[in-house]
């Protein structure tokens, strides 16, 4: 498959061969689907808590004589039925986890990146190199690729001066290629990613090959 590659100043330099295994997959939704669902489970603390009528602070007298008041009969002044009272069936700390096989979290990967790609929503840089933090030499570069949306930058390693630049812009998040996940490329319309990060996804996650500096989350 033969990618143009864009310099800073989104001019096309040249044409690169990327792996078909990485950026040329027929989709799968069904993988993608319970990729996402489990990748979203996987992110919640499940630290939610309630208490029930055992645990909700105040007396446990009875509240007044059985029969004689008109009133309805009344126990704790915990019970659910009133203000203040205890929760029923409410929700306790538990874990969401779900077991994902790497195959197919790299499979859902591969299918949303040769989305992106077969969409017209990826394109690759040369490098993007910053000598120091500079927002509106992001906001120029990305003009010149014409980046009117949503981005996702993706580096080869973490690049501090990069990081500092786009912080600040809304729906522009960078992250190097060996923590990329699924839900980011969802979330965002864009994908750029630089040379050197493609020529690592395709080691990461061509044809089986790994590198040593595999830890991914996908």
């Amino acid at each position: 498959m033969q990618v143009p590659v864009y310099n800073q100043a989104g001019e096309i330099t040249r044409q690169i061969e990327i792996s078909d295994h990485v950026f040329a997959v027929p989709f799968n939704e069904a993988v993608v689907h319970q990729v996402m669902v489990g990748q979203r489970a996987n992110a919640r603390q499940g630290t939610h808590a309630t208490k029930t009528r055992g645990e909700v602070s105040g007396s446990s007298r009875k509240l007044f004589r059985q029969k004689g008041t008109g009133e309805a009969r009344a126990g704790s002044i915990k019970s659910p039925l009133r203000h203040g009272g205890g929760t029923i069936f409410g929700p306790l700390p538990r874990s969401y986890r779900q077991a994902i096989p790497r195959k197919m979290r790299r499979l859902a990967l591969r299918c949303v990146i040769s989305a992106k790609a077969g969409d017209g929503e990826l394109k690759v840089l040369e490098e993007l190199k910053f000598d120091e933090p500079k927002t509106k030499k992001m906001v120029e570069i990305l003009s010149a690729l014409e980046v009117a949306s949503s981005a996702l930058i993706v580096t080869l390693e973490p690049e501090e001066n990069l990081i500092k630049s786009a912080r600040n812009l809304p729906e522009i998040k960078t992250t190097p290629v060996n923590v990329l996940n699924m839900i980011d490329i969802l979330n965002h319309k864009m994908l750029l990613i630089t040379e050197a990060a493609v020529r690592r996804a395709e080691k990461l996650w061509g044809n089986g090959l790994t590198t040593g500096g595999d830890n991914a989350s996908v």
